[in-house]
């Protein structure tokens, strides 16, 4: 059994970065601020990345489970993911997108995206009203945040003030920048989480099957303890240079973590944190290659 913490969808990539214009053009490629990017496989010819098709990957790689995050570089994908939530409501938990200073949505989400590195207000008590509808309605937060400990003190502010809210701190602290560990940190508060979308991005210069992420996974243990870590795939741009399967198969054929460990960051954390009660086991189909 196992559940992917941060995964992406959308009908139409239509976003922003730098206040630059980020769209899609063919072939899995978009403009991103004026350059060409391979932002999705080249096989997504008509660049729709839709639930159909991550339904397709977890049923092959054996994944129950998948919670559909944002990104402002993608655009504001709301209505594409009440869409896709119906159409898979037992697989797929979903985030509105927080914009600053433009209304958010609340109904018919599990949870809510902050794009915290890229507000143009970085102080997180500023944006308390976002973290008091998630607390009222029962919803999750799923925070992308700055490099290092830039709103780390302004997070925890929110963390005291809210206890009860459950927050998933998204790409592992960005664990390759100076600093990561103050984000782990975070995690000793009680409803505050980690998760793992786009670690296989941070260190993809060293590649398959990742030596320094499991020790960055094990010395994150260290600080928060196995029980606060959840994996997420960032599918589809990681997928650009791996296949799904591959992006938490490193973890299983590591030996440097226990198989309870495993379950656990695979499996059992993200069940109790997003709330996946329905999950059933998907029977393995043997490959051309088996």
């Amino acid at each position: 059994m196992i559940i992917d913490a941060h995964a992406h969808l959308w009908k139409k990539q239509n976003g922003r970065v730098d206040g630059k214009p980020v769209y899609a053009l063919e072939n899995g490629k978009s403009n991103f601020g004026g350059e060409i990017r391979q932002m999705m496989p080249p096989y997504m010819i008509n660049c729709e990345n839709t639930a159909d098709m991550l339904i397709s990957n977890m049923d092959y790689a054996g994944v129950n489970g998948a919670v559909i995050t944002q990104e402002e570089i993608d655009g504001n994908q709301d209505s594409y993911l009440l869409t896709a939530k119906s159409q898979y409501p037992n697989r797929l938990k979903i985030c509105s997108l927080y914009e600053e200073n433009k209304p958010f949505e609340t109904t018919g989400f599990d949870g809510i995206k902050i794009c915290a590195g890229r507000l143009p207000t970085q102080d997180l008590t500023k944006h308390y009203k976002v973290f008091e509808a998630a607390d009222k309605n029962n919803m999750f937060i799923s925070i992308d945040m700055a490099d290092g400990d830039l709103q780390t003190e302004s997070l925890l502010e929110m963390i005291q003030q809210y206890p009860n809210l459950r927050i998933a701190v998204g790409h592992f602290g960005m664990v390759t920048r100076q600093g990561w560990k103050k984000q782990i940190k975070l995690a000793q508060n009680k409803n505050v989480y980690i998760e793992s979308g786009g670690i296989t991005w941070l260190f993809n210069s060293e590649f398959y099957p990742y030596p320094s992420a499991v020790k960055a996974i094990n010395e994150a243990a260290a600080i928060c303890g196995f029980d606060k870590l959840m994996w997420g795939s960032d599918y589809p741009r990681t997928m650009v240079e791996i296949t799904y399967k591959m992006s938490f198969d490193f973890i299983l054929k590591s030996n440097e973590i226990s198989d309870i460990n495993k379950e656990k960051f695979l499996y059992k954390n993200a069940k109790e944190f997003y709330g996946f009660n329905d999950s059933k086991e998907i029977t393995p189909i043997k490959n051309m290659l088996d």
